[in-house]
């Protein structure tokens, strides 16, 4: 089985250095040619021209990509290249409807489309431990089931295409509301003067814990931000969940509230950090109560 990987940014080039050493992976591509020539030669593999002689050369596709724009275009563009048999499988997070209509598409053709987005940030996959959410054909499933299990510790079958951006969609909710959790709670934290040292193994420990919290928890307290999940992708993930409450007559204070914030985020050239950059925002509800501006748990600040 040879699969090819399109989109090589944060969850893609970690995804294709796994299927890479599991001896996987067929070949790369990506918009900007230099990441794909430079990843191409540390892994030993062939850099597609475009995405349909990436198709050509592989049974399996990989997609990892910003939004339902650039997964049109890339799935548009691989056509040419595409023989019946061949698997898509869709990472990126976009609009059900979108999954639908390209898997419509596709079927014409004898491909199937898997939409599979991901969850667990750059550190799951790295390690192969990815929880993917599934619609599609479960037999086409099946046939990806060793790529898939190279990239997830979890992967599960959710039904029909476009039920697993459906299901990504309720993920991203609870992310929202998790990081908002965490921040709003780590700023506090910082205005009582509490020694982030001890209070993060100790919260990690109880009810409050999160893989949020493990992974983001130090870096928040540190004033880090460069890395993991960019607050512009969120911010596309929770419009896609709000228009599918709309369309069921619902509104959802959570979504509306960490838009809100995000929009601030990106306003303040923030929209390229970690979602974890809440944290500044947070941070501002407790000036004037909590005039600390320093403490000893958050030495290196922010």
């Amino acid at each position: 089985m040879h699969a090819g990987v399109i989109g090589l940014g944060a969850m893609g080039a970690p995804m294709a250095r796994r299927l890479a050493t599991g001896g996987l992976l067929g070949g790369v591509w990506n918009r900007s040619h230099d990441r794909a020539r430079s990843l191409g030669l540390e892994l030993g593999v062939p850099v597609a021209d475009d995405p349909a002689a990436l198709a050509a050369h592989c049974d399996t596709v990989i997609l990892s990509v910003a939004d339902d724009a650039a997964v049109t275009a890339v799935v548009t563009a691989m056509i040419p290249g595409l023989k019946a048999g061949t698997v898509i499988i869709d990472t990126s997070t976009i609009a059900p409807a979108t999954t639908r209509r390209l898997s419509a598409m596709l079927t014409e053709i004898g491909v199937s489309l898997l939409d599979a987005p991901i969850s667990g940030g750059i550190e799951a996959a790295a390690t192969g431990m990815l929880v993917t959410m599934v619609g599609g054909d479960p037999e086409a499933l099946a046939r990806v089931r060793p790529v898939l299990d190279r990239l997830a510790s979890h992967i599960v079958h959710m039904g029909p295409s476009g039920s697993g951006q459906a299901a990504k969609m309720v993920n991203q909710v609870m992310v929202a509301g998790i990081n908002q959790a965490v921040c709003e709670g780590l700023a506090f934290a910082r205005a009582l003067g509490l020694p982030s040292d001890t209070l993060l193994p100790a919260l990690g420990h109880g009810m409050a814990g999160s893989r949020l919290l493990e992974h983001r928890g130090a870096t928040v307290c540190a004033g880090q931000f460069d890395r993991g999940f960019k607050v512009t992708l969120h911010q596309k993930d929770l419009l896609l969940a709000r228009s599918l409450a709309e369309e069921l007559g619902a509104q959802m204070p959570l979504i509306e509230m960490t838009l809100i914030q995000y929009r601030r985020l990106i306003e303040d050239g923030a929209g390229t950090q970690d979602i974890s950059v809440l944290y500044r925002q947070k941070r501002k509800l407790f000036r004037e109560e909590f005039p600390h501006d320093e403490d000893p748990g958050h030495r290196s600040g922010d």
